[in-house]
């Protein structure tokens, strides 16, 4: 397999000097040549959706694994914004005269090639691979196995259209085996960034064993702290839509944190409502006194359910939510509500996640949401990229000094002096 990643590597640097309008291209194509294809693709899908079910693979799995009309609108609505989006590559950063005739530019580049190992999701591999088109990144992608014949069939419609664009032929690869993954480890030197999606334990063991740099996210613990100056009126639909409206995902809320002084009021309420959903409730004794519910244990506060479970405790007030949120939350999207400005800020500056909001839910958490057309995923590291990673988190740079005939010696003796002037 090594020499299959060579050939990646090796198309890269004619990837990164690609024009914008030939990338631009190669997403219309692909556009295109997946909605020509839906068919094959939807089959594709059914029988993976099939084999998982006979499987008995878990709900929330299940319904990450589905690629239908709407996943198919939802991502070619990406790709189109994507198209739209200026070109991110070759643009300066910094432009500066350091003497006369010796000029010095910073500016946007890729980073060359990629690993992308994620879950059960299709349509990840359609937005990972618009992604990396747009940024001129090489990319090697490995989806969980649940999801082999939609992935098999998303590759080849897509490898195929971004080669007739004119981008270079091995500028794509897909790993379909679970035991290439270790071989993809192994790659250092050939692979510049792994970006793995799933389990702590799963991103752990990535981290743990390879040389190559890695960025992502592994559990997403995300909370919400309902504020004594909060509005109940907003409360009730911003939790119900951060733990329903898409239960198995990241930035879905698992811990909800209420102040004492509004529980008796806001609980019962609430509960009304997660009931309708079919959301099971887990509270420390101070909540069960209040709604009946499950016993929370010791496990709940830091468990990403991806379920239908929410489990809730009260605190005195916002700096022991922050507290708990700090100690532990996931570092990926945390959110307030309440009408007290002075109080949201507070909870923003001290809170240590990648998004933090107010008055909103937690499942805004998205690069296509935040505008970014599409994201390979969320990062909670502070190295480089942090949230939604976008375009601008699959962009390095590069200095360029443009000069006539200057040599450090100059400067050193002191017979030159630089003058740092900045052009723009």
């Amino acid at each position: 397999m090594k020499e299959e990643v060579r050939k990646v590597k090796l198309a890269s640097p004619r990837m990164a000097a690609s024009a914008g309008d030939t990338r631009n291209l190669a997403l219309r194509m692909m556009k295109e040549a997946l909605d020509e294809e839906r068919e094959a693709i939807f089959a594709a899908n059914r029988a993976d959706l099939k084999q998982a079910e006979a499987d008995a693979v878990a709900a929330p799995i299940l319904k990450r694994l589905k690629f239908d009309e709407g996943k198919l609108r939802d991502v070619s609505s990406g790709i189109q914004d994507l198209i739209a989006m200026e070109d991110p590559l070759f643009q300066t950063q910094l432009w500066r005269e350091l003497d006369e005739g010796l000029v010095l530019k910073r500016v946007s580049c890729p980073i060359g090639v990629i690993g992308v190992i994620f879950e059960a999701r299709p349509d990840a591999l359609v937005q990972i691979s618009a992604l990396c088109i747009k940024s001129g990144n090489c990319v090697i992608l490995k989806g969980g196995s649940e999801a082999r014949r939609t992935n098999k069939k998303l590759f080849e419609v897509i490898s195929a259209a971004v080669q007739k664009a004119g981008l270079p032929e091995n500028c794509m690869m897909q790993l379909e085996d679970r035991s290439e993954i270790r071989e993809l480890l192994d790659c250092h030197g050939l692979v510049d960034l792994l970006i793995p999606r799933g389990s702590n334990a799963f991103v752990q063991y990535i981290m743990d064993n390879t040389k190559i740099p890695v960025m992502g996210h592994a559990d997403g613990i995300c909370h919400i702290y309902v504020d004594k100056d909060a509005d109940i009126g907003k409360a009730v639909p911003i939790i119900v839509d951060a733990k329903t409206q898409y239960v198995s995902a990241c930035n879905a809320v698992e811990t909800l944190l209420v102040h004492r002084d509004i529980a008796r009021e806001f609980l019962p309420e609430l509960k009304a409502t997660l009931d309708e959903k079919g959301v099971e409730v887990r509270g420390t004794e101070e909540v069960v006194a209040i709604i009946p519910c499950s016993a929370a244990t010791a496990a709940d506060d830091s468990t990403e359910y991806l379920d239908y479970i929410l489990s809730v405790k009260l605190v005195e007030d916002v700096q022991e939510a922050i507290d708990h949120i700090n100690y532990f939350g996931s570092h990926h999207t945390d959110s307030i509500v309440t009408e007290n400005q002075e109080t949201a800020e507070l909870f923003m500056n001290l809170v240590d996640s990648a998004g933090v909001y107010q008055n909103c839910s937690t499942r805004f958490a998205d690069g296509y949401r935040y505008g970014f057309g599409a994201e390979v995923g969320i990062s909670t590291g502070k190295i480089h990229a942090r949230g939604p990673v976008g375009l601008e988190g699959l962009l390095s740079y590069k200095y360029r000094l443009y000069g006539n005939g200057q040599i450090v010696g100059d400067y050193a003796s002191g017979k030159k002096q630089f003058h740092f002037r900045d052009i723009k």
